[in-house]
C-alpha cells in the first residue's frame, strides 16, 4: 500500500507539479506556494513595527490614520514584481491568500493595529470582471484567516472608471481618482476601527481618496495596510 501511494504521488507530481511560484523549485511543503529560499529572500520592510514609517509619512497632512504599513519593498525586475505579476495577472489567487496570511500574521504580532474589520480597496466593476477577482479582496481573505476579523466588501464602491495611475505623479493621480469612491454601507463601519487594504502603495492617492470617503462614517478609526511599498 505504501509503494502504491508513493507511485500515485509521483505520477500526480509529474502531471501536476507542485513547485515554488518564485523560483520553480520543488523543495517546498504541500501547504506553501513558496519555498523557504524565496520566503527568506522576500524584502520585508518591518514597517508594521515602527510608528512614523515611510507609509505613514506618505499620508501625513493628507489622511488621519491610526497606523499604516506595507509588508514588502517593491522594485522592478525583482522577486516581488514576479510574485505580484503571478497574483494580479496570472490568476494565482492561492498565492494572494498566502501573502495575505503573512500580512495578517505580522500585523497581529506588531501589536500596533487594533482593527474590527478589513476593507479591500474596491476595483472598478468592469476591471474586476475582466480579472476575475479583486486582488485586495483576496489579500483580505488571507489576512482574515490570520487576524480572525471579518472582511467588509460592500462598504465603499468604485462605480466610475479611472485611467491607469502607473505613469502619473501625485497631483495627477489625485485628480484622476478624486470623487470616484462612494460610501455605500456606512452603517457597517460606524464607530469601528477599520483596516483599508490594497496591493501596493506609491503616492497614496488612491488610498487617500478611498480613506477620505470611509471617514465620512461617524466614529471611524482608519488604518492602512498594503502588500508592497514602491518608493517614488
Amino acid at each position: 500500500m505504501i509503494k502504491l501511494r508513493e507511485i500515485k504521488d509521483s505520477v500526480l507530481h509529474l502531471l501536476f507539479p507542485h513547485v515554488c511560484t518564485g523560483c520553480g523549485s520543488d523543495l517546498l511543503s504541500e501547504e506553501s506556494l513558496l519555498c523557504m529560499r524565496c520566503m527568506e529572500a522576500m524584502p520585508e520592510t518591518n514597517f508594521e513595527l515602527h510608528p512614523g514609517n515611510p507609509v505613514e509619512k506618505t499620508f501625513w497632512g493628507r489622511l488621519p490614520l491610526a497606523a499604516a504599513t506595507a509588508q514588502f519593498y517593491f522594485t522592478k525586475e525583482s522577486l516581488m514584481q514576479h510574485l505580484m505579476h503571478q497574483f494580479k495577472y496570472r490568476g494565482n489567487k492561492d498565492l494572494g491568500l498566502q501573502l495575505g496570511r503573512i500580512m495578517g500574521e505580522q500585523i497581529n504580532k506588531s501589536g500596533r493595529f487594533d482593527a474590527d474589520a478589513l476593507i479591500p480597496l474596491p476595483l472598478f466593476p468592469a476591471k474586476e470582471k475582466r480579472r476575475g477577482y479583486n486582488q485586495a479582496a483576496v489579500l483580505c481573505d488571507g489576512m482574515a484567516e490570520a487576524m480572525k476579523i471579518p472582511v467588509l466588501n460592500k462598504v465603499v464602491s468604485r462605480p466610475q472608471h479611472t485611467e491607469t495611475q502607473t505613469k502619473k505623479g501625485r497631483i495627477e493621480r489625485w485628480k484622476n481618482i478624486e470623487g470616484k469612491f462612494f460610501l455605500t454601507g456606512p452603517d457597517a463601519v460606524i464607530n469601528k476601527k477599520v483596516l483599508l487594504v490594497d496591493d501596493v502603495v506609491t503616492t497614496g492617492a488612491t488610498l487617500e481618496a478611498c480613506g477620505t470617503e470611509l471617514l465620512k462614517a461617524p466614529g471611524v478609526q482608519l488604518s492602512v495596510a498594503t502588500l508592497c511599498y514602491a518608493s517614488r
